[in-house]
């Protein structure tokens, strides 16, 4: 059995705490400075606690801890976590920066430790599978690719006025919030983004400024590429197309299923996948890391893939705010 310690008891905090649990391969602890929050996650899941990630280091034994807090807090957390020899699961966006980085990745280095990034699209069955028949060139090289993504944001997060996501300072905004999603998943399908245009707008949500509508054109490579999404509409949706030289893939995120059809047929071809719980995508993710703490084979976004998207979210920031398109490196 892992000892798991979740810092940050928010939303996805105590998402990662009750899917770690649902494992049965770990015994999961709470920290939280929030009393409230604590108090919960002890009375709905039976979780120790601890108010301050120094009282929980210094009193007591784990092995892992998963990063739940706003972006900004991330890197120097990710950093202490190391240092005391735990293995570290970073919630997205990485950073709101990249001021960090290479400090963390001289001590991801030094420590040996596992270390990866929650960008739950790797965790999603119907994602991978399709990935993998892309990498299989059946047909062909892709050329082009795009996304189309929303749903109705104050529904699924009824709290987003008092939350991180108010503000760009501590990873808020559908650009680091949901549009990095996409970005990574695209990434880890099609390959790094080189170049993006970037249009975002604030057109909606109420009590914040953030934009939470955004239109994007990228190049990843030699591939083209687009991403639309927005926070207000009602339908939750998310719909990936590949375009090959001899044929086409859709992914249906919604509808738990993706497909494939080449040049001269007349429909698609589907693979889909039993209807699931919310939950299970974060139980097998759960499941992911504590096999990368083994070492094991595991899916999951690498650092250095969050460190990629973490600059295409700088990059999509920078094109929106200046109106140019921007290079990334």
């Amino acid at each position: 059995m892992h000892s798991v310690l979740i810092i940050g008891c928010g939303s996805i905090g105590e998402r990662h705490l009750r899917c770690f649990q649902k494992t049965g391969r770990c015994i999961v602890t709470a920290c939280d400075s929030n009393p409230t929050l604590l108090t919960n996650m002890k009375e709905r899941y039976g979780a120790a606690t601890f108010a301050s990630l120094d009282t929980a280091l210094a009193e007591g034994k784990f092995d892992a801890a998963i990063v739940c807090t706003p972006a900004h807090l991330h890197l120097p957390m990710t950093m202490k976590l190391l240092r005391a020899g735990l293995n570290v699961f970073i919630e997205k966006p990485l950073a709101i920066d990249m001021s960090l980085v290479p400090d963390t990745q001289a001590t991801i280095a030094e420590s040996g430790r596992f270390v990866a990034v929650a960008y739950v699209y790797h965790s999603i069955p119907w994602v991978a599978e399709a990935r993998e028949f892309l990498k299989q060139a059946q047909l062909g090289r892709i050329l082009q690719a795009s996304v189309v993504s929303g749903q109705h944001f104050p529904s699924f997060r009824p709290a987003y006025r008092e939350i991180y996501y108010a503000r760009h300072e501590s990873g808020g905004g559908a650009i680091q919030d949901a549009l990095t999603h996409l970005a990574n998943a695209m990434e880890w399908i099609i390959g790094p983004c080189t170049r993006l245009y970037c249009d975002a707008a604030h057109q909606m949500l109420e009590g914040v400024s953030v934009e939470d509508t955004v239109n994007v054109s990228a190049r990843h490579g030699h591939v083209l590429a687009s991403f639309s999404m927005n926070q207000f509409q009602a339908q939750n949706e998310t719909t990936f197309y590949v375009g090959c030289e001899r044929g086409s893939v859709k992914i249906e995120l919604h509808a738990r299923r993706w497909g494939f059809m080449r040049h001269g047929e007349d429909d698609w071809t589907w693979k889909a996948t039993p209807p699931m719980e919310r939950d299970d995508l974060f139980i097998a993710q759960a499941n992911d890391f504590i096999n990368g703490i083994e070492g094991k084979p595991t899916s999951l976004a690498t650092f250095d893939e969050g460190v990629q998207t973490l600059k295409f979210n700088q990059a999509a920031l920078q094109s929106a705010a200046s109106g140019a398109a921007v290079e990334i490196v």
